[in-house]
């Protein structure tokens, strides 16, 4: 049975009726794709976190922020609702964290922690039959990690630079040591030289000289003929006789 041509091109008239009303009600920007930017895109510890949602169109009714890879009651953390005077509404995945949103659908975790990592959705609501979803992976890292001490391989260039090094300074270790023993050899050699040096009392012998004298210790204490008084004057008188007794004598006839 074919179709009348009255009727295929009534039917084509209301088709592109319809294509025609349905493109005037999608409010205009809600075909553009939604995106979320990390900043930083790597948080760390304590560290503030802003999910900037990019593409929202300029008049929505709300949005919603999820903490989880499904998006329902027991994962959304808020929704805000830009009309209203205290817009934002937190819900039971918000618990101690510190999230604020903003009216472009952004919104801002404070010192982060890495039990804040997930997966972050946000649902914009245009109206009550269109909603834009996005959704981002955030992973909190440990502040300031200490990297593993990794060891850094050894060329030959720098072992024999460290074997020369090593040589050098047990040369130089046992240069010192000789010169110390040397010096100090020296000196005791030295010594023994000026202490034998002295003369001493004792026989002197020449070439063809047979007498042989020794000098031997006085058993008893010597005292000086000068030493007394009567001594002194006995050798005065000596030196010195008077006359007076060789003028008396007379010859005799």
């Amino acid at each position: 049975m074919e179709t009348p041509p009255g009727a295929q091109c009534h039917f084509s008239k209301g088709l592109l009726l319809s294509a025609s009303i349905l493109a005037l009600w999608v409010p205009q920007g809600s075909w553009a794709a939604l995106r979320i930017q990390k900043i930083p895109e790597h948080p760390q510890k304590n560290q503030d976190l802003l999910l900037s949602v990019q593409g929202v169109p300029d008049t929505f009714e709300d949005f919603t922020w999820y903490l989880g890879v499904e998006a329902d009651g027991s994962t959304r953390l808020f929704t805000y609702f830009p009309e209203l005077q205290r817009p934002q509404r937190d819900g039971s995945a918000m618990g101690q964290r510190d999230i604020v949103g903003f009216p472009n659908g952004s919104m801002l975790l404070r010192h982060a922690q890495p039990a804040d990592s997930g997966t972050y959705q946000v649902a914009v609501t245009i109206n009550h039959a269109w909603t834009m979803r996005a959704k981002t992976e955030v992973q909190v890292a440990e502040k300031h990690q200490d990297l593993p001490i990794t060891q850094l391989p050894v060329s030959a260039g720098i072992v024999a630079a460290i074997i020369i090094g090593s040589l050098a300074t047990g040369s130089l270790f046992i240069g010192i040591i000789a010169y110390l023993l040397v010096t100090r050899g020296w000196r005791g050699q030295n010594h023994r030289t000026m202490t034998t040096g002295k003369r001493e009392l004792g026989p002197s012998r020449h070439p063809g000289d047979d007498n042989v004298y020794e000098v031997m210790p006085s058993p008893v204490r010597l005292v000086s003929p000068l030493s007394d008084t009567a001594s002194r004057n006995a050798a005065m008188e000596l030196l010195n006789p008077d006359p007076a007794p060789y003028c008396q004598l007379v010859p005799t006839p």
